[in-house]
């Protein structure tokens, strides 16, 4: 029965993929190399694990929308699920690479792109856990079929800047905002009473009245 270990190599925006994603160079190994792997339906959780880093104060300031004040933090830092995905790994003996493609969002409401967006630098520590299926077959013998142990994972310290350039590549310049539609109409009622041409300004402008407010 085939014994799979998994070892993450490195990670890279993908190239000319329809939405962002981040490629993560995934080695699969079988510990008998005798054994034909057909193919394996690989299905992956994707943790961060947030206590295994050090964190500025200016990370701690942009990360309180997502763990509170600083001095809680010892309560609150718990670790993110980042996302799943499953891979579909082709034919192989011994062992193979292949990409792991994780899609990525700049929605702020999605826990794990607070976190990455309030990273200064460094890396993101993560927690590869894998399940899954393989079909296989020995010298000899027929196909058969076998799961991935639930104890198989495995941990890669992605870089920060990975996320960033390929954030920057898709969205240069720019955040998504996503607001409530009532929040939504009483903004754009207000940019079409005032005659203000962008979302940028209209927005600008409002903040320029609140901090007159309280200066």
């Amino acid at each position: 029965m085939p014994d799979l270990d998994f070892k993450i190599e490195g990670a890279e925006a993908a190239q000319f993929s329809a939405s962002p994603q981040i490629a993560f160079k995934l080695r699969v190994t079988n510990a008998n190399p005798n054994e034909t792997i057909h193919s394996v339906v690989l299905r992956c959780q994707i943790q961060i694990e947030v206590t295994r880093r050090r964190y500025t104060a200016e990370d701690q300031e942009k990360l309180r929308d997502l763990f509170g004040e600083p001095d809680r933090w010892s309560q609150t830092l718990r670790n993110l699920l980042w996302t799943h995905v499953s891979v579909n790994v082709p034919p192989f003996q011994n062992s193979t690479v292949v990409d792991m493609a994780v899609p990525c969002t700049f929605d702020f409401n999605v826990g794990a792109t607070k976190y990455f967006y309030g990273l200064g630098d460094g890396d993101v520590p993560i927690c590869v856990m894998f399940s899954g299926t393989v079909f296989y077959s020995a010298e000899g013998q027929h196909m058969q079929v076998s799961p991935i142990s639930w104890e198989k994972e495995t941990r890669f310290n992605m870089p920060v800047k990975v996320w960033r350039e390929m954030m920057d590549s898709y969205y240069p310049n720019t955040a998504w905002l996503c607001l409530r539609r009532d929040i939504f109409e009483r903004l754009y009622g207000y940019k079409v009473r005032h005659g203000i041409p962008t979302w940028e300004q209209a927005l600008e402008e409002m903040l320029q009245a609140e901090a007159a407010v309280r200066s």
